[in-house]
């Protein structure tokens, strides 16, 4: 970088290029919304057939596509920003330094040296005579500069010198911020084609990674939230940015900014779809690199017991080098898929659009994936899964609350409904070796307040939600410890299948009198051989028997199921959905209780 390319640069021309790569990466993402809850949802309600089917799969890659437009198109634009903002700086410095030598009757050349006048007063007898000094060509030349600057006995030589060494900085900082951006603006290319393929997503979180990395020093101009900050304080930090710089969060920090409670529903989604995106792509292209299993994974023995089989010889080889890596990318990757088809569902019979405002693959997995926008929503169900829970089996889970925000939705009249599967915790993934622990309740139990005290942060209208936690078997058990740790922010609560909830008590459930709900069908187990574990051991219905909500000693509305079993106390059409409908809802006097 030489004098004369560092003042004839304008950053304003690649802080205009970045706004405009902002505004296309807003039309893509206009364009995506509006094609997944307009164009796509009308056509799930209008027409049918193999054709309406097929279409609906180009939607989908074309909804992806405009994601993925959207999502480098925000890197783009802050890389152009971070660069601007070093040669800006870099810019700056030079212009002050030619201001103070202009102020000072000195000439700065375009070989960066400085000339400067004859001196003003006399050194013995004579006018000490004027010259130049520094230039940038060589360390060797401005040190040899700097020696001549401070034998000269003209006063402004040392002077002119400490300029020459500021404007030799200002060009070394542009050098090496040109440096530094050269190879990350050339990386931010797509493929010349018009795939968006699982590697490419992949490459975009290596984009923002190496954008950020080069961008520090413009990101460390815009505030990030404060440290362990409540939600109603990430509420109002998010507030306080402008749209440049929450769009600079969202594109180099998403997930950071989708973990946030407090902050609104579309912010949350919008991050957590961009990684999702990226986790998809770097597992599906890691899957990709992974030998297949065999096609003859099984040997029947010829003797010993009639039928029995054992894996071959090449399976176990394949088994011991890839299985567990295999599984783990295909299992998390079944659980990625199952939250794509929620978002596909988008319309059909009138479900609303699905708001994902956590994840993570990482470890056993998060999810949290809401049935219409909880921040206007007039009912809001936030739904705690239990033992075996993970990212890969979510599927059935966001199904169970559909179906509860469909018969929601039937039931409210006037209102709006949503329902929120909360996968925010380390769930239990073995009944035997796991469920009998509190601990993964107990750890978990933070997160959730502070989730639902992030629903009334997030709130985009005055009127509060009427809230219902609802915990399933073991998510019951981490309901209960929330209650116990915290302050339940909740108006009802309901209990399914539970094992026990830590306290002995509704009373103890923060929740109004007459409040908590309980549900246990026939032939469901698990109620009873969780008692030891996770009932409220400082209650007693005597002779060592302790209580859970199931009891009636624990003072819950016993709400009738007419299901069978742990697991379908959320199936269409039964008498269990219908009443989590009505309580979540607030139509009491339809609830049917058990005699």
């Amino acid at each position: 970088m030489d004098l004369k390319t560092l003042k004839e640069l304008k950053p304003a021309e690649y802080e205009s290029a970045a706004d405009g790569y902002r505004a296309l990466a807003d039309m893509a993402r206009t364009a995506k919304d509006r094609l997944e809850t307009s164009v796509a949802a009308g056509m799930r309600n209008s027409v049918e057939g193999a054709a309406a089917d097929a279409a609906h799969v180009e939607l989908q890659e074309l909804g992806a596509n405009f994601q993925y437009t959207h999502t480098e198109c925000g890197v783009i634009s802050t890389a152009l920003n971070g660069f601007a903002f070093d040669m800006a700086a870099a810019k700056r410095k030079l212009e002050a330094a030619i201001a103070d030598a202009q102020a000072d009757r000195m000439t700065v050349n375009p070989d960066g040296t400085v000339t400067y006048p004859a001196g003003p007063d006399k050194v013995d007898g004579a006018i000490p005579d004027g010259g130049s000094t520094g230039g940038y060509s060589t360390p060797q030349a401005q040190a040899v500069g700097r020696q001549a600057a401070n034998l000269s006995p003209n006063p402004y030589a040392a002077r002119a010198q400490g300029i020459a060494d500021r404007i030799s900085t200002a060009l070394a900082e542009a050098t090496a911020a040109d440096e530094k951006w050269a190879p990350q603006l050339r990386s931010l290319r797509a493929d010349d084609d018009l795939t968006v393929s699982a590697r490419d997503w992949a490459d975009t979180g290596s984009d923002a990674s190496g954008a950020r990395g080069a961008a520090d020093r413009y990101l460390d101009t815009i505030a990030g939230p404060p440290k362990d900050a409540s939600p109603a304080e990430n509420a109002q930090w998010w507030k306080s940015l402008s749209d440049e710089e929450r769009d600079a969060h969202i594109t180099m920090n998403p997930a950071s900014v989708g973990a946030l409670d407090g902050l609104p529903a579309g912010v949350r989604d919008e991050a957590n779809r961009t990684v999702l995106a990226q986790k998809q792509g770097q597992y599906q292209a890691a899957l990709d690199l992974l030998p297949p299993p065999p096609t003859n994974k099984y040997v029947t023995l010829a003797h010993g017991k009639a039928g029995h089989r054992v894996p071959t010889v090449e399976y176990k080889e394949w088994l011991q080098k890839y299985g567990e890596d295999y599984e783990r990318l295909t299992h998390s990757l079944k659980g990625m898929q199952s939250i794509e088809e929620r978002f596909a569902k988008t319309g059909a019979e009138g479900l609303p659009e699905a708001y994902l405002l956590g994840f993570s693959a990482e470890g056993t997995g998060r999810a949290i994936i809401a049935n219409g926008n909880p921040d206007t929503a007039d009912h809001t169900a936030v739904y705690v899964p239990g033992t075996t829970t993970n990212l890969g089996s979510i599927g059935g889970d966001i199904n169970r609350m559909t179906n509860l925000w469909r018969d929601a939705d039937r039931a409210v009249g006037a209102g709006s409904v949503s329902t929120i599967t909360w996968l925010g915790y380390d769930a239990p993934q073995s009944i035997a070796k796991d469920a009998a622990f509190s601990h993964y309740a107990d750890e978990g139990a933070p997160a959730y307040n502070r989730f639902l005290d992030g629903l009334d942060a997030s709130r985009a209208v005055d009127t509060p939600s009427h809230t219902t936690a609802i915990g399933h078997s073991y998510g019951s058990t981490l309901i209960g410890s929330a209650a116990r740790q915290g302050d339940l922010n909740a108006d009802d609560v309901i209990f399914a299948g539970s094992p026990g909830v830590q306290v002995g008590s509704a009373g103890r459930m923060d929740v109004p009198q007459g409040h908590v709900w309980n549900q246990e069908a026939a032939w469901d187990v698990v109620p009873d051989f969780g008692r030891a574990a996770h009932s409220g051991n400082e209650w007693s219905m005597g002779g060592g028997v302790m209580i859970i909500p199931s009891d009636a000693a624990f003072g819950a509305n016993q709400m009738v199921t007419g299901t069978s079993g742990h697991s379908d106390y959320w199936e269409p059409n039964t008498t269990s959905l219908q009443n989590q409908a009505s309580v979540v809802v607030g139509q009491y006097g339809d609830v049917k209780i058990e005699d």
